[in-house]
């Protein structure tokens, strides 16, 4: 590993492509971060070149984002995509007008300049997508057109003598048949970066540094069984051994013996955990709780104290390990200053100034599917690193209405019954995530000679690379026939199976 991370500045002016364009370039082995436009740091040694986002606001707002590029134009390599690209126009002389029509969808840009090296092995003619209602109308000296579509004359450009080049379509979406390529010929040959930011020495650096950081300092982690805990755990491990204390939270309301089976990898991994029996304390206080969102501060509510208690009795502990990733710092920080909210699970309920700890955060840097590939990396067994995510309330916002031990045996079993039947017909690594509901709903129903009058389980599943949308999944009929037979002649209490074959938007993947 290189002393110095070498690495890419996505300043970001708020537009819904930014995180996309980061995975982009990370996918190319280069190390990036994405800083809202008016607070990134200052350039050192490390930065290799910087990248202007999109936006939402058009360069003529009153309010539109202005990034100071003092220390950066002209100074190191530079593209601006989309808003990006307008602004080096706009605010250095140049004239940007409102399109005639919105130029939105796939274009053809032919590239003009045969020596520009950000085009480099594109062919001359290439698809693009644009999606922008501004239009370049005026260039400023000094700035060549580079590329043009049959409506946008500056379809890409450059700066005479600087490394600096616009574009006005967006080379980090599917529909860009070369943007892969263009940005590969960016970072690479342009900025000068070696591409050695992989999964190993991600791991290797990090274990590195947290030694470093924590010396002989004991720690604790909350463990969830997730992918984030499971991998932020290995590398502790790794880095500080047995000063790192685990623990796992039974509340309850896991899935069937889900507790025991993620204890056993656990220990296998050779963590030290502590597994914590819960299970009354939870299922009672939410007995007689109807409100969804009741259930979940409770659940949280009561996470807390018993992840408290516990952590109390492990002596001289100095950290709090958590998993937060990438897109949760993100989030947190907008492109018009800080935000006050975090996501709560990855912040535990004030516990770090409740018990004078400090955070460390190891997964801070990584986005979910480059977690999966370090803990690849480190060993972890498929069973934690292609694990679907799983609510932090669990089965209790999978149980509408008051969840009671009765109806969560019910669940239990016909959740198990579908995700096995996943994993046996090869169709659980296909799907982001996977569950059983139960209804508070009872239909007539006849078994036998019988008639019977029982609940109604829903199967979800759906396809997603982060949550924030989602599309069901199509899964085989025949699958969902016998899925459907096996949980009604097995589970007593279901006579109704139903499939949910809702997308995020409009609904949510959780049905509470």
């Amino acid at each position: 590993m290189n002393k110095i991370q070498e690495k890419i500045l996505i300043l970001d002016f708020g537009s819904q492509y930014t995180q996309l364009i980061a995975r982009r370039i990370r996918e190319l082995n280069v190390y990036c971060e994405i800083h809202p436009f008016n607070g990134f740091p200052e350039p050192d040694n490390s930065v290799k070149g910087v990248i202007l986002s999109g936006s939402p606001f058009s360069v003529g707002d009153k309010n539109a984002p202005v990034p100071d590029l003092k220390r950066i134009k002209g100074i190191i390599p530079l593209l601006g995509v989309c808003y990006g690209a307008q602004y080096l126009v706009h605010g250095f002389g140049g004239e940007v007008l409102p399109s005639i029509n919105r130029e939105y969808g796939r274009a053809q840009l032919v590239h003009s300049v045969s020596d520009d090296p950000l085009f480099k092995d594109v062919p001359a003619e290439t698809q693009v997508w644009m999606s922008h209602g501004d239009t370049i109308s005026k260039m400023p000296e000094y700035y060549i057109i580079t590329g043009s579509t049959s409506d946008v004359k500056a379809g890409a450009f450059r700066i005479k003598g600087e490394k600096t080049w616009g574009i006005q379509f967006h080379p980090e979406v599917y529909h860009t048949t070369e943007g892969n390529r263009i940005l590969r010929n960016f970072v690479t040959d342009i900025c000068g970066c070696s591409g050695s930011w992989t999964p190993v020495s991600f791991a290797e650096s990090t274990i590195d540094l947290l030694k470093r950081q924590l010396r002989n300092d004991r720690i604790i982690l909350g463990l969830s069984g997730g992918v984030d805990s499971s991998v932020t755990a290995s590398l502790l491990n790794k880095a500080v051994g047995q000063n790192l204390t685990c623990l796992f939270v039974d509340n309850g309301l896991l899935r069937k013996n889900e507790f025991q089976h993620v204890m056993e990898s656990y220990l296998g991994l050779g963590l030290n955990v502590i597994g914590v029996d819960a299970v009354d304390r939870f299922l009672n206080e939410l007995e007689g709780i109807n409100d969804p969102e009741q259930k979940r501060k409770i659940v949280g509510k009561i996470f807390i104290e018993v992840f408290e208690e516990e952590a109390h009795k492990v002596k001289d502990v100095k950290w709090l390990a958590q998993g937060t990733i990438y897109p949760d710092v993100i989030e947190s920080v907008s492109v018009n200053g800080p935000s006050a909210t975090i996501k709560s699970h990855h912040n535990v309920g004030g516990l770090p100034e409740k018990m004078h700890l400090k955070v460390v955060e190891p997964l801070r840097l990584l986005f979910k599917d480059e977690v999966r590939k370090v803990g690849h990396a480190l060993g972890l067994p498929d069973f934690i690193i292609k694990r679907h995510p799983f609510p932090g309330p669990g089965l209790a916002i999978r149980i509408l209405g008051e969840v009671t031990r009765r109806k969560l045996d019910i669940l239990k079993e016909a959740d198990e019954i579908f995700i096995e039947g996943l994993r046996r017909n090869a169709l659980y690594d296909s799907v982001w995530q996977a569950g059983a509901m139960l209804l508070p709903v009872q239909s007539v129903g006849v078994m036998g000679d019988e008639r019977t009058y029982e609940n109604t389980i829903v199967l979800r599943a759906v396809n997603s690379t982060d949550g924030m949308t989602a599309d069901w999944s199509h899964l085989p009929y025949e699958f969902l026939a016998t899925v459907s037979n096996e949980i009604i002649n097995r589970v007593k209490g279901i006579n109704r199976v139903v499939y949910d074959i809702s997308s995020k938007p409009p609904s949510t993947i959780e049905w509470e």
